[in-house]
């Protein structure tokens, strides 16, 4: 844990984890809230410790994450891994955005095991973001670390920043898609993709 050169009375050296409890119990007041009371004694703790949780894609990279897993295989048709669950942190909010990620790539010669793409998924989007960014930032990442003849990445995904506030449009989603090589070269590789990822639904 990072320590805050900061140094109490006591003696006590702050960390960074006190100083979001710190953080969070300042706002608990700013909204008009005691948080001294039952029932919030332990939420700014308890938050802090949330968020950093949900923010632990900071804490890694993509090569950690691949772990090596790449392997050398005669394969050239279209792989696809769908319906990734995604739960993210709007960075303009800090209020969830949540759904599903497709990710499809044409391999040269190179493959990436399968559980490996959802947990690069899972690291970007456990950073505060955008869904914009984390499309492209998948996509790029697959691009760099494979050189594979193409990359396609289609992310939907609901914001409670619309549906709790502002325009509180309950069913509304968005959907953003980076297509890199193949993909975006070739209209018939992009259309075979998402069909693929659009394949039973109704």
């Amino acid at each position: 844990m990072i320590k805050v050169k900061q140094e109490g009375v006591d003696g006590h050296v702050a960390t960074a984890q006190d100083a979001l409890e710190s953080a969070f119990e300042l706002v608990l007041r700013e909204i008009g809230e005691e948080p001294g009371r039952e029932g919030l004694v332990k939420t700014p703790r308890r938050v802090a410790k949330s968020l950093r949780y949900l923010t632990n894609g900071y804490q890694q990279d993509v090569d950690k994450v691949l772990n090596g897993a790449l392997y050398s295989v005669a394969y050239e048709e279209m792989v696809i891994v769908r319906d990734i669950e995604i739960f993210s942190l709007c960075e303009h909010h800090l209020l969830p955005f949540f759904g599903k990620c497709h990710v499809a790539y044409i391999p040269n010669k190179k493959v990436v095991g399968l559980s490996k793409i959802a947990r690069l998924v899972n690291m970007y989007a456990r950073r505060l973001q955008i869904q914009e960014r984390l499309t492209s930032q998948i996509a790029k990442a697959i691009q760099e670390k494979l050189a594979p003849e193409g990359v396609g990445v289609v992310v939907e995904a609901r914001h409670l920043c619309m549906v709790m506030r502002g325009v509180e449009k309950q069913n509304s989603a968005a959907m953003t898609s980076a297509m890199l090589g193949a993909f975006r070269e070739n209209k018939q590789t992009r259309d075979e993709f998402l069909s693929l990822i659009n394949h039973g639904k109704s």
